[in-house]
């Protein structure tokens, strides 16, 4: 009771909060959203529940309710639930939707719930198998957005993945992106044997981090007509802490060579670009993502600090040359002013003395010489 008192109390805050995360988002996210409160709406009756969510034993044969693959995710039961998923999808879609585009939003939407749908059945079917126990067929309902948070997790650490979420430090170093889906299934995990969520959550979000993984990693489309994202920062083992990443890469690779060979996936192919006389570039698939995208900012960056660098001596050469053109006090204009008459002799002399001024200071960047001017001085 004390917890739903608070929350009943910070219910205008949150609604606030909801209100202005799901205003900056885009027309689809919008529409998901909505779906999501007519889903919770819903929930409160159980034939909508069994109607909207996916029963393992009702998508497999003989029923088929494959309709259930495309609404279970927009049917939350809990109202915390729905204002979690509520801010994800705010916050995701706000940092993913400019990037992808609403078409890819809305694919990696319906890939992920679906997929989801059909590999948690088919995980309830295999324990079913084990156990023979009816009830994980038929009294499991498989609903809500886990599996797509998940797969959100997922494309954010593909675009920002060493942004620090906790400046605190950890035994495993600092939490970033690249750390989020890993946590969402243990924390899930952690919660089922606890026994304060269900199994199902777990699952979903286990299914969710591999299809979209697997989607993002291989076959995602990008604008140059590349397919996926085979950047170092993207593997498979990365999602791991660093100490266990040689030991799950020798497993990951192992496995990727096995599904290359069943030409499920094809192999890393180099592309030379020699276009240019000078240089050689090397691009790989996938290389066009943020990852591409930092490394060249950052070359950029560096290349403009170099050059600002080389460039101040040169101003203060300029501004530190002498202005040989400004006539002293009263006198001939082409005389420098640091110049002064010679001492008058009792002897008269005479002669011509030759003195080449330049008219104007050096400039290192001029595309003509100077010209030089001769003046005549009779001393």
């Amino acid at each position: 009771m004390s917890s739903q008192s608070v929350f009943s109390r910070n219910l205008p805050v949150v609604k606030q909060s909801l209100i202005a995360v799901i205003g900056n988002t885009g027309l689809f996210l919008k529409f998901v959203c909505i779906l999501v409160i007519i889903g919770h709406a819903l929930s409160y009756s159980d034939s909508a529940i069994d109607a909207l969510s996916v029963t393992p034993g009702y998508l497999l044969p003989p029923t088929f309710w494959l309709w259930t693959a495309f609404t279970h995710c927009f049917l939350e039961v809990r109202l915390w639930q729905v204002c979690v998923d509520l801010i994800t999808l705010g916050l995701c879609g706000k940092l993913i939707e400019p990037l992808w585009g609403s078409y890819e939003m809305i694919l990696f939407l319906l890939l992920v719930n679906i997929s989801v749908a059909f590999i948690s059945t088919l995980f309830y079917l295999i324990l079913y198998i084990c156990t023979s126990d009816p009830v994980v067929l038929f009294e499991v309902h498989i609903h809500g957005m886990a599996g797509y948070i998940a797969g959100l997790s997922v494309a954010v650490k593909q675009i920002m993945p060493d942004h620090v979420l906790f400046h605190t430090r950890t035994p495993l170093g600092k939490v970033t992106n690249r750390h989020v889906p890993l946590l969402l299934f243990i924390t899930s995990i952690v919660l089922y044997i606890s026994g304060l969520l269900e199994g199902l959550y777990a699952t979903m979000i286990g299914c969710g981090i591999a299809v979209s993984w697997t989607y993002l990693r291989f076959y995602q489309v990008h604008s140059n007509g590349t397919r996926g994202d085979l950047a170092e920062s993207f593997t498979f083992a990365s999602f791991f802490p660093t100490v266990a990443q040689p030991a799950v890469s020798v497993l990951s690779n192992g496995f990727f060579r096995f599904l290359v060979k069943l030409r499920l996936c094809r192999k890393a192919v180099r592309r030379y670009d020699v276009g240019a006389p000078s240089a050689i570039a090397i691009s790989l698939p996938g290389m066009t993502s943020s990852d591409a995208d930092r490394r060249r900012q950052k070359a950029l960056r560096l290349l403009s600090e170099r050059l600002n660098q080389q460039q101040a001596p040169k101003i203060t050469g300029e501004e530190a040359w002498p202005l040989l053109d400004e006539a002293s006090g009263g006198g001939d204009s082409s005389i420098p002013t640091s110049m002064s008459l010679p001492p008058t002799h009792t002897t008269g002399i005479n002669k011509s003395v030759n003195i080449t001024i330049p008219t104007q200071a050096p400039v290192t960047l001029a595309t003509s010489q100077p010209q030089d001017k001769v003046v005549n001085i009779d001393v």
